[in-house]
């Protein structure tokens, strides 16, 4: 029986992280000039974001991750990369018509790095973070069960893609009623919502 192919990791590749991506991807407004991925990693979402805005930036803490992702963006003129701690990383107030993170947040102080996002927005900009929370009592405890199933399933379907760019990982410190909680108090009227695989979802539009 032969292997699964390895998943091209400048093209493609799934994991619990890679799955929402799509609910990123949608968020970025039309006609987006400065996009900015915090917590990017190998660079892949800067890589699905690099079409869909004149610019954008990757930041991440991770020296190795960020060497990675340049040398896996070569030729992609419209990208930068930073090594810098998000918290620590000077972002220009209103720049970005943009802002995601995926399974970054939970690394950081989450109030802390929100607002910051937040205010990285123009008037008007998106903003969308996924990241994982911690259960709270037996109604989360149930919906891990539920997703198990969903786990195997997606698995399965997208075993010739599984791949992992081994960046560093941290154990979430709030529950998903508190990262509700928090979010809703900083960014008035976002949406939140939990997903199948062990993620959740914040989208907000930032008022004009």
């Amino acid at each position: 029986m032969a292997l699964p192919a390895t998943p091209d990791p400048v093209q493609d590749y799934w994991n619990h992280n890679t799955h929402y991506h799509d609910v990123v991807l949608s968020a970025v407004p039309r006609g987006c000039r400065a996009a900015l991925d915090v917590g990017c990693g190998d660079g892949l979402l800067v890589r699905r974001l690099a079409p869909r805005a004149e610019h954008v930036t990757g930041v991440d803490a991770s020296a190795e991750m960020v060497a990675r992702a340049r040398e896996l963006s070569a030729g992609l003129d419209n990208v930068e990369f930073v090594e810098a701690d998000f918290l620590d990383y000077d972002v220009p107030r209103e720049r970005f018509d943009f802002v995601c993170s995926v399974a970054a947040i939970h690394h950081m102080d989450f109030t802390a790095a929100l607002t910051a996002m937040r205010d990285a927005l123009r008037p008007g900009g998106s903003l969308v973070v996924v990241s994982l929370a911690n259960n709270g009592g037996a109604a989360d405890l149930l919906y891990d069960v539920v997703a198990v199933p969903t786990h195997y399933f997606h698995r399965w379907r997208n075993r010739h893609r599984l791949g992992n760019p081994d960046a560093p990982v941290a154990d979430p410190d709030m529950t998903w009623g508190q990262v509700r909680e928090e979010a809703l108090r900083v960014l008035p009227g976002a949406r939140f919502r939990r997903h199948a695989l062990w993620r959740y979802s914040i989208t907000w539009r930032r008022p004009r």
